[in-house]
Order: C-alpha cells, then sequence, then structure tokens
C-alpha cells in the first residue's frame, strides 16, 4: 500500500532556490515515516541488521538509514550530557591500534560520549574541552585505569574532579604476583600432588570463605612446596582491608602497616605491587570519600556490552553506526 501527499514548493527570496516543504511524519527515507523507523530501530535492538531486513522485507541499506534516525532520536531526547561522575574505559573495534575511547556517566549509568582514534591525552582533551565551562566544573569524580592519559587529562580540564582507580585494575597486579607464586609452587611438586594442584589459580585468588573442599585441599598442597605462598595469599587478604576504611588516615595507617609485614619477606612481585601503590596513592585515597562511593563494576559492563554489540554486527564498517549503538544501548526504546 502507497501513501501519496502533496508537498508544497517554494522559492527563497535570498539564493532564489526553490526549497520543499519538510514534513515531520516522514522519515529521512523518503518512502518511510517516522513510526517505521522508529519500528525498525526498536527492532534492530535485539536483532541484526540483516535479520530485519529480511523480515521487512527491506534493503540492507535502507534499514540501517531507518535505524540511525530512530537512534540519533534516542540521543536528542535523552539530552546533552553532563554528569558529575564519569567512568573511563576504552576499547578496540578492530585488529591494530584502533581503540576507541568511551565515556560513561556513572550516576544516570549510561553512556555519554564515545569517540578518539587512538589512546592519546590529546583525544581525552578534545572530549572535555567539547562540554563546556560549566559542564566541566561540574564534574566532582572519574572512575578510571591507572593509564596516564585517562588520568592526567581530568586534572587539566577539571582540577575540582577527584581521581579514582578502578579496583579490579588496582588489585590485578598484586593477584598475578600471587599466581606466579602459584606457579613455582606447582612446577616444585611431582606425582599425585602435581594432579592435584594443577590448574588451581582461581582457587588461590579467591577469599577464604569462597574456596571449596577441594580446592582447600589443593591449597594445602601448594603451602607445603612453598612456604611463601602463605605469606603472599594473607597479605592479599589483608590489603582487602584498605578498602573498608571511611577516613583517608585510617587507609594510610592500614596501608603502611601492610607495607612493613611484607618486610624481610622476599616476595618481590608484592613489593613491586607496593611501589605502585604508593605511586597512584592520590586515586586510592579517593575511596575513602563519601561522595565518590559509586558503583564501579558499570565501566567494565559497558565494555562487556560494546563487544556484545560487535559481536552482533560481525564486525564495524560504519563507525558512526557502532557510536549511536554505544550512546543508546542504554536508553528506553522509542
Amino acid at each position: 500500500m502507497s501513501l501519496a501527499v502533496e508537498g508544497r514548493r517554494l522559492q527563497c527570496q535570498g539564493c532564489r532556490r526553490v526549497k520543499q516543504e519538510r514534513l515531520q511524519w516522514v522519515a529521512d527515507h523518503p518512502f518511510s515515516t517516522t513510526r517505521v523507523a522508529f519500528a525498525v530501530g526498536r527492532r534492530c535492538r535485539a536483532s541484526t541488521v540483516q535479520d530485519v531486513s529480511n523480515e521487512w522485507h527491506l534493503n540492507g541499506k535502507t534499514v540501517k538509514q531507518l535505524e540511525k534516525q530512530s537512534m540519533r532520536e534516542q540521543v536528542r531526547r535523552a539530552g546533552a550530557p553532563g554528569p558529575t561522575g564519569i567512568g573511563l574505559d576504552e576499547g578496540s573495534i578492530r585488529r591494530g591500534p584502533t581503540d576507541r575511547i568511551v565515556v560513561s556517566d556513572l550516576l544516570r549509568r549510561r553512556p555519554s560520549w564515545v569517540g578518539g582514534k587512538a589512546r592519546s591525552e590529546d583525544r581525552m582533551d578534545v572530549c572535555f574541552q567539547g562540554l563546556g565551562p560549566r559542564q566541566r566544573q561540574r564534574r566532582r569524580l572519574a572512575v578510571m585505569d591507572r593509564w596516564n592519559a585517562f588520568r592526567h587529562s581530568p586534572v587539566r580540564t577539571a582540577p575540582q574532579a577527584s581521581i579514582r582507580f578502578d579496583t579490579c585494575h588496582v588489585m590485578r597486579p598484586l593477584g598475578e604476583a600471587l599466581d606466579t607464586g602459584r606457579k613455582g609452587a606447582s612446577a616444585r611438586l611431582s606425582g599425585k600432588d602435581r594432579r592435584v594442584s594443577t590448574g588451581q589459580q582461581d582457587t588461590v585468588l579467591s577469599h577464604r570463605e569462597h574456596r571449596t573442599l577441594d580446592g582447600r585441599r589443593a591449597l594445602k598442597v601448594l603451602v607445603r612446596a612453598n612456604t611463601r605462598l602463605t605469606t603472599a595469599a594473607l597479605l592479599k587478604e589483608s590489603f582487602d582491608q584498605l578498602w573498608d576504611d571511611q577516613q583517608e588516615g585510617w587507609a594510610r595507617r592500614c596501608f603502611d602497616n601492610w607495607c612493613a609485614a611484607l618486610t624481610w619477606q622476599r616476595l618481590g612481585p608484592s613489593e613491586t605491587f607496593a611501589e605502585m601503590i604508593e605511586r597512584h596513592w592520590d586515586g586510592i585515597a579517593a575511596f575513602c570519600t563519601p561522595e565518590t562511593t559509586v558503583a564501579l563494576g558499570f565501566v567494565e559492563g559497558l565494555n562487556h556490552k560494546v563487544r556484545v554489540i560487535q559481536r552482533r554486527a560481525y564486525g564495524v564498517r560504519d563507525e558512526e553506526s557502532l557510536r549511536l549503538k554505544v550512546l543508546t544501548c542504554l536508553l528506553p526504546a522509542l
């Protein structure tokens, strides 16, 4: 069924060009309405462009054009981003140096900016400077990993914001140090003990209350092979107490006591971890500030959602479409 509508054509007195009347209910694609565009956009949130094309008997390029119009309308209705707390992460869209920076709003729990061509401080500065001075003054918190560009750019553009490092990226080197000791202890075993201790990485890195009975038996075998592994495991569990402190002074005292317990233990990887904590102490002390208490798992969860979008698209060929998909993945459907 087709619909024929008469549209007015006017000649501009300034440029002398003929312009046609714009109808609000007509989509960017001249043979579709906005209702069709929004319906196609809703289907594309859960299906691929090819599946929607086969279902609606439309060309793939037409489906993508209608989907883009729907996503642009979602972004317009969501309003301009001006978050007080942001999360910074990066992801690669294909092989090679093709990282894109993803900035998320931690309070509204939605992506607010996607862009950049590489992991550089210049790209981060473009992200912050494009918000305007008033929006930059509203910035109070920036959650990130320990990458220098993420750390330095907010300091220059929004010096009043607190820098807070993600707990996962802070504890990862300590877990790697403990796993190095586990591999050394397992290499010294043979026979039945070697079979019991093989593949016990999760057991060693997990908390005491989360270990199974078989995991505890395997851990005892590893401890007998390397007694320093016990010291490293106890130091790892005692370091977790730092995140429970409510004041920076208490956290600093806890860290100093942890470093004192590390003395004369001959644990090189753990000593390297202590030096890293000392260099990045400003981002770790922010955990003790009540106003910086936000959920940190959202940043990594959003990065995983971007991976799902890429896999569903079978590769990225249209970066504008990927950017809109990321910005609208957590917005309500039209």
